[in-house]
């Protein structure tokens, strides 16, 4: 039995163990100072996304476990201040149901694969795709009155939308490349 207490298993726990204190640092009318703390905690954990995978490919320590509660863990991440900056007026609505609903597609898709012993890794355009996602959250997240940068939330919202694109294209991905697999399985050898 594999050793399931690596360090990018690991990574992958404190992104889950986080999302509950964003939650919390997230509500609306809290101060600057909060808001700064939920930047500094949601970059962690963008962070750590970025670094688990590259680990546990350097090291040669990837595993099921981490394969399919890796991108849960960053699904939850990303979810959260996407549902939590709404009532806060910085992102609508529909882009968030956008993307929550690939999340969830895409993970039913995974799981699919899944209960038929196919492991669906991330694509190069699903983590392009993170990378957008996380750099407008962080921007969307960081309170603009400590910057001054003129419409700083706007430009998160302008990066956003483009991760809503690339989003919507690596879904469609995920889905063409599952239909290859299921229309096509691998030969036996």
């Amino acid at each position: 039995m594999r050793n399931i207490y690596t360090v990018p298993n690991l990574l992958t726990g404190y992104r889950f163990a986080i999302v509950p204190v964003l939650l919390l640092l997230l509500q609306p009318a809290r101060g600057d100072l909060v808001a700064l703390w939920a930047f500094f905690l949601f970059l962690s954990g963008a962070l750590t996304d970025l670094a688990d995978g590259y680990l546990a490919r350097k090291h040669q320590i990837e595993s099921v476990l981490g394969k399919l509660m890796d991108p849960l863990a960053d699904k939850m991440l990303v979810a959260t201040p996407l549902v939590m900056l709404i009532p806060m007026g910085r992102l609508p609505a529909w882009v968030s149901l956008l993307i929550i609903s690939r999340e969830l597609a895409v993970t039913g898709l995974r799981g699919l694969a899944a209960a038929s012993g196919i492991v669906v890794s991330a694509s190069g355009l699903g983590k392009v795709k993170s990378v957008f996602q996380y750099t407008a959250l962080c921007v969307l997240i960081f309170p603009a009155a400590l910057l001054p940068i003129p419409y700083l939330h706007d430009l998160g919202r302008v990066i956003l939308y483009v991760s809503l694109v690339l989003t919507v294209w690596s879904g469609i991905d995920y889905f063409v490349r599952l239909q290859k697999i299921y229309l096509n399985p691998p030969k036996d050898s």
